[in-house]
């Protein structure tokens, strides 16, 4: 089932997510959900909280990169609890999006490299550091679970530049073509 996406001002993005128990109902559900939702909106990674789900959980599907990132080839994985323990002092500007604020590209200063422990839909536990975009990816979706956008990550000059997207956004104007719930209308869009 395709699962509406919360867009950019919606209170509940902003939630700080609750660990997941193993006993938490339906997560293979959940999780089957969650691929097609990313599928359907065509994007690299979805945090449980921007499907109003306020529990430490992401999926990354970095494939669209393989081209020009080669490690990213097949590397598809689910995060359950994860936990940032490492990350570079060195850092790297690339352009982000998110499904959660549609239309809007922008750069973000992150470290190039980090450690993660998680665990994966089977509850193994691994630590694995990632490097360049999955690096990226993963720190992107990590920030959904403590409430943080990418927008929040901007120079406030970029923030001022995009506020109008931004106002947009929030009034439900954005051309999108998967379900979406805004914080000023209790419906959902879907273009």
């Amino acid at each position: 089932m395709i699962l509406p996406i919360l867009a950019y001002n919606h209170p509940n993005l902003r939630i700080k997510a609750e660990p997941v128990g193993k006993d938490y109902p339906d997560l293979p559900q959940l999780l089957e959900d969650m691929w097609e939702t990313l599928r359907k909106s065509d994007g690299v990674g979805l945090a449980a909280p921007q499907i109003n789900k306020s529990i430490k959980l992401f999926i990354v599907d970095a494939r669209h990169y393989e081209s020009k990132f080669p490690e990213t080839k097949n590397f598809a994985k689910v995060f359950i609890n994860p936990e940032i323990i490492k990350m570079s002092e060195e850092t790297i500007y690339y352009p982000e999006g998110c499904l959660s604020v549609p239309g809007i590209y922008e750069d973000v200063d992150r470290p190039k490299t980090i450690t993660i422990n998680y665990f994966d839909e089977n509850w193994q536990e691994h630590t694995d550091t990632y490097t360049t975009i999955i690096a990226r990816i993963i720190q992107h979706e990590y920030d959904h679970l403590d409430g943080i956008l990418f927008p929040d990550r901007l120079p406030m000059v970029r923030k001022v530049l995009i506020k109008k997207k931004l106002d947009n956004i929030n009034k439900g104007n954005v051309n999108i073509d998967y379900p979406m719930i805004f914080s000023n209308k209790k419906k959902i869009k879907q273009s």
